[in-house]
């Protein structure tokens, strides 16, 4: 399961923007589902949704801030006493201790809260651990060693592989950094007005063109430089704040390049574009994982008899009436 991984952004759709050619794998040779819908459209109350099978007034995790009682019925418990050798790796993000933990599991390391990208930490039974390298290839790492390590039982294997992307702020794999450099094409409805649409969608805090953050695009701040070979230093808690509709110039905070904008029109196309880039090369890095796992189940003669499910928490919006970000169930 992915993190907000949005249909448009799976290749087997069509939607055009990006190539993932190991899901495309699983549509090609199993089932692809056109008409589905989370029952809240954000992390936490979406998994607690998933893992319980039921609706979030009857597991209790209605927001983002809710914790899921261990307690209750899930689908790893269901499937250990039918039998299965059960685990879970990567994003959890339904609470954390004791009263928290996940439960119906024979193994589980988790990303406590939303993670990172980089060097992430794990929380297992026996404690915290940091490990080196980028996360979606450890969550996948863990997952294959589990099912490998614990192979000559005679149980089949229930695995939920979580993984962190492409979750904003969308940190790319080194090796995916300079995909997607040709322009993206932009939705017919990115400088939506909403002058007929909810009031909601006027005033949500999601739009690509205002409500971007430097630490969303990989930029910096102009400021404090001012002679060469000065090194531009990012104030504390200047990651987080929203880059200016009107902003004139821009740097990229891995390699420094200056970014300079005409209109604001100009800039809001940018941040478009760039939001996108980093999207979709996240992405690459699930879709390359999900070519391991499927290729370990080939070699070791699995395939014909394992069900292999990829979904995601929910879908996100790629510039659609201008946003990004999730939350509404609007048709594109």
């Amino acid at each position: 399961m992915a993190d907000d991984h949005a249909s448009k952004a799976v290749s087997a759709y069509g939607a055009g923007i990006n190539h993932t050619p190991n899901i495309d794998r699983l549509a090609a040779e199993g089932m692809k589902f056109s008409h589905c819908y989370v029952t809240n459209s954000i992390c936490t109350p979406s998994r607690a949704a998933i893992l319980t099978g039921t609706h979030n007034h009857v597991n209790g995790v209605m927001t983002l801030n809710d914790n899921i009682n261990k307690h209750l019925p899930n689908v790893a418990k269901h499937m250990r006493t039918g039998g299965y050798r059960t685990a879970i790796v990567g994003k959890w993000h339904l609470g954390e201790g004791r009263p928290h933990e996940p439960t119906g599991f024979d193994y589980w390391s988790v990303l406590p809260g939303q993670g990172d990208y980089w060097d992430p930490e794990f929380i297992e039974p026996a404690g915290e651990k940091v490990e080196d390298g980028y996360v979606t290839d450890i969550i996948t790492d863990k997952c294959l060693d589990w099912v490998s390590k614990t192979k000559n039982t005679d149980k089949p294997f229930f695995l939920m592989c979580h993984h962190k992307a492409p979750h904003r702020s969308w940190e790319c794999d080194e090796k995916h950094k300079d995909l997607y450099i040709d322009p993206i094409r932009v939705p017919q409805t990115y400088d939506d007005d909403y002058k007929n649409r909810a009031k909601a969608a006027k005033v949500a805090k999601m739009r690509v063109a205002e409500d971007m953050t430097y630490q969303d695009l990989g930029l910096v701040q102009p400021d404090g430089g001012n002679k060469v070979g000065e090194r531009v230093v990012q104030e504390a808690g200047s990651a987080q704040r929203k880059i200016p509709v009107d902003a004139k110039r821009l740097i990229d905070k891995e390699d420094g390049t200056v970014f300079t904008f005409k209109s604001q029109d100009d800039l809001a196309h940018f941040k478009f574009q760039r939001y996108m880039q980093r999207y979709l090369r996240t992405i690459q890095s699930v879709d390359d994982n999900v070519g391991r796992m499927l290729d370990y189940l080939e070699e070791n003669g699995l395939a014909e008899n394992t069900i292999v499910i990829y979904t995601s928490d929910q879908g996100f919006f790629l510039g659609e009436h201008g946003w990004f970000d999730k939350r509404f169930m609007a048709p594109n």
